[in-house]
C-alpha cells in the first residue's frame, strides 16, 4: 500500500488494496525486460521496416528519432500517473479517475482494440518463420498459407499458457528471449555496416549519410506522418512494464523508471538497426531492397542471408536471425497478453466489465479469464483476416494499429496533467514532469493520429493495401487501414452501450472515482 512517504510530487496518492495478483514478483530489470521484449524489436522491424521505408524513403532513421519524443514524453507521464495510482488498469484507470468514466472505458478499450489487432500479424510472422528456420521456405514464404495459420493458431495458445501459468514463469521466459534478440540485432548490424564499409555489399547499398536525418528531405508532409504513425507502432509496448505495476517490487516507484529506460533502449537499438539495414540492402523496389513490396511484410528474413551469406559459419547466423525474429515474436505475443488481461481485469473489478473478467487462479494468481478470452478472440479473428483480401487485411490492422497506440498514449499524457492540476504550480519540476511534458507528448500522438486518419479514409494517399467502395451515393473508395480502425470502435462503442446499461455502476461513477481504492477480485 502506498504511504505518505511514497507520495509523488505534489503529495497526490490513491489508496491501493491488493487485487490479487502475485505482488513483488518483478524488479527493475524484469520490468525493463518486460517493457523492451513486449515491444519485440525484431519483428517490430522485420514487420514495418518495409513500410515505413516505402514512405519516407531515406528518412527511416530521422523518424525513429523523432518518433522517440513523443514516446518519451508520454512515458513521463506514464511514470509520474503509476506513483500515484499503481494500478494495472493504467490509461482506462487513470482516464476515468482524471476525466471520468466515459473517457477512461474508452482509453481501456483502445488498448485492448490495439492489442487484439497485432496479435494476428504475430501469429503470421511467428509462423512463417518457424518454416523459415527448418528450410520450408516454400510454405514460409507464404503468410496466408494454411500451414502457417496453423502454427500461427498453435503460437497463439502456447503463449496464452504460459500467460496463464504466472507473471514469474513469464518474466524469465522474456530475459532468455531478449538476450537472443538484442545480442543478434547488435550482430547484424554489426556484419551490415562491415561490409558496406569494405566494398563486399550488393550493388544498391548505399553509403550512411547525415541527410537520413534530415526530415525535409522527406518527400511529403503527409508521408512524414505516416512514417511516424508506423513508427509509433515499432515503439510501442513499453508500457506493458507499467500494466504489471502490481507485481512489482515498489510498485510506485519502479514501473514508470522501467517504462523511461525501456524508450530509451529501444531508441538506440532502432536507430542502429535501421542505419545498417537501409545502408546495406537500399531502398530499391527490386530484390533485397527494403521498399520492395514482396518483402513489406518481413524484411529480416530477406536480408538475413545477404548480409551472413548461406554457408558455414554464415548460414548458422542467418539461421539465427530467423530464430531470432521468432522469439521476438513469441516475446512480443506473450507480453501483448499480459497488459490486455490486465486490463481487462481492472476494468472487470471496477465494474466496467462483467465480472467474470475479474476471476483469479488461486494458486498461479493470474486473471483466468481474461487471458484465455485474449487469446480466444485473437484466433478467431486471425483466421477469416488470413483469407479475406489475400491476408492484407493483417498489414492494413498494422497500420491502424497506430491510430489507437496514439489515442491511448496521448490520453495518458493529458490525463496526468488533468490530475495534477491543483499541484502543478507547486514546483518547476512539477510543472513539466507531470503538465508540460506529458501534455506536449499527447498534443504530438494526436496531431499525428488525426492527420493519420485523414489519410486512411482516402484511399489515394496509399496508406492502405486494401480500400472498400461504398455501394451506396457518394460512392467514395475507402482505404481498409480507416475501415478497420472505424469498425474496432464501433465495437467498442456497442459494447459500451451494452455495459452502460446492463451495469451502470460504473458510469454513474459509484465505482471508480478520484479516491475510490482498488476493488478485489474473486480467486
Amino acid at each position: 500500500m502506498a504511504t505518505a512517504e511514497d507520495a509523488p510530487p505534489g503529495g497526490l496518492v490513491e489508496q491501493q488494496v491488493d487485487k490479487g495478483l502475485k505482488t513483488g514478483a518483478l524488479g527493475l530489470v524484469s520490468s525493463v525486460v518486460m517493457g523492451v521484449a513486449s515491444t519485440a524489436p525484431a519483428y517490430s522491424l522485420a514487420a514495418t521496416l518495409g513500410l515505413i521505408v516505402v514512405a519516407v524513403g531515406l528518412g527511416a532513421p530521422i523518424v525513429a528519432l523523432i518518433a522517440f519524443v513523443p514516446m518519451l514524453l508520454t512515458s513521463i507521464g506514464y511514470s509520474e500517473l503509476n506513483k500515484a495510482d499503481p494500478d494495472c488498469g493504467t490509461t482506462f484507470t487513470w482516464a476515468s479517475r482524471a476525466f471520468g468514466p466515459r473517457t477512461g472505458w474508452a482509453g481501456g478499450w483502445a488498448i485492448v482494440a490495439a492489442d487484439v489487432l497485432v496479435m494476428m500479424s504475430l501469429a503470421q510472422v511467428a509462423g512463417q518463420y518457424v518454416f523459415q528456420l527448418f528450410g520450408a521456405h516454400g510454405i514460409g514464404e507464404n503468410p496466408t498459407s494454411g500451414w502457417v495459420l496453423l502454427v500461427g493458431i498453435v503460437w497463439i495458445i502456447a503463449m496464452t499458457y504460459i500467460c496463464y501459468r504466472g507473471i514469474e514463469v513469464s518474466a524469465m521466459f522474456q530475459r532468455v528471449l531478449l538476450s537472443i534478440e538484442v545480442v543478434m540485432l547488435l550482430v547484424f548490424s554489426v556484419v551490415a555496416l562491415v561490409r558496406v564499409g569494405n566494398g563486399h555489399h550488393p550493388s544498391g547499398s548505399l553509403t550512411p549519410a547525415l541527410s537520413w536525418l534530415n526530415p525535409f528531405h522527406i518527400s511529403s508532409f503527409s508521408a512524414f506522418i505516416s512514417g511516424i504513425i508506423l513508427m509509433l507502432f515499432i515503439y510501442w509496448g513499453w508500457d506493458t512494464a507499467v500494466a504489471v505495476n502490481e507485481e512489482t517490487k515498489d510498485p510506485e516507484k519502479t514501473p514508470g523508471r522501467a517504462a523511461i529506460l525501456s524508450t530509451v533502449i529501444l531508441l538506440v537499438t532502432y536507430v542502429i538497426t535501421i542505419f545498417a539495414a537501409q545502408s546495406f540492402a537500399g531502398v530499391g523496389t527490386t530484390g533485397i531492397g527494403l521498399a520492395n513490396p514482396d518483402n513489406a511484410g518481413d524484411v529480416l528474413s530477406i536480408l538475413g542471408g545477404a548480409v551472413f551469406g548461406n554457408q558455414g559459419f554464415g548460414h548458422f547466423l542467418a539461421l539465427l536471425l530467423i530464430l531470432m525474429v521468432l522469439t521476438s515474436a513469441a516475446a512480443s505475443t506473450q507480453t501483448t497478453i499480459l497488459p490486455t488481461a490486465r486490463t481487462t481485469l481492472s476494468m472487470a473489478a471496477y465494474g466496467a466489465l462483467p465480472k467474470v473478467f475479474a476471476k483469479m487462479h488461486g494458486r498461479y494468481l493470474t486473471p483466468t479469464v481474461s487471458t484465455i478470452a485474449m487469446g480466444a478472440i485473437s484466433v478467431a479473428l486471425y483466421i477469416p483476416f488470413n483469407y479475406l483480401s489475400g491476408g492484407n487485411l493483417i498489414y492494413d490492422a498494422v497500420t491502424a494499429i497506430g491510430l489507437y497506440i496514439a489515442f491511448y498514449y496521448g490520453l495518458t499524457g493529458f490525463a496526468c496533467a488533468w490530475y495534477y492540476r491543483k499541484t502543478l504550480t507547486s514546483s518547476v519540476r512539477n510543472l513539466f514532469m507531470q503538465g508540460i511534458l506529458p501534455v506536449l507528448g499527447g498534443l504530438i500522438m494526436y496531431f499525428a493520429g488525426i492527420w493519420s486518419l485523414w489519410a486512411d479514409w482516402d484511399v489515394a494517399s496509399d496508406n492502405s493495401y486494401t480500400s472498400w467502395l461504398m455501394p451506396f451515393w457518394p460512392h467514395w473508395y475507402i482505404g481498409g487501414v480507416f475501415i478497420i480502425a472505424f469498425v474496432s470502435a464501433l465495437v467498442g462503442l456497442i459494447a459500451g452501450i451494452w455495459v452502460r446499461f446492463a451495469k451502470p455502476a460504473f458510469f454513474r461513477k459509484e465505482t471508480l472515482t478520484r479516491a475510490t481504492p482498488t476493488l478485489v477480485p474473486e480467486t
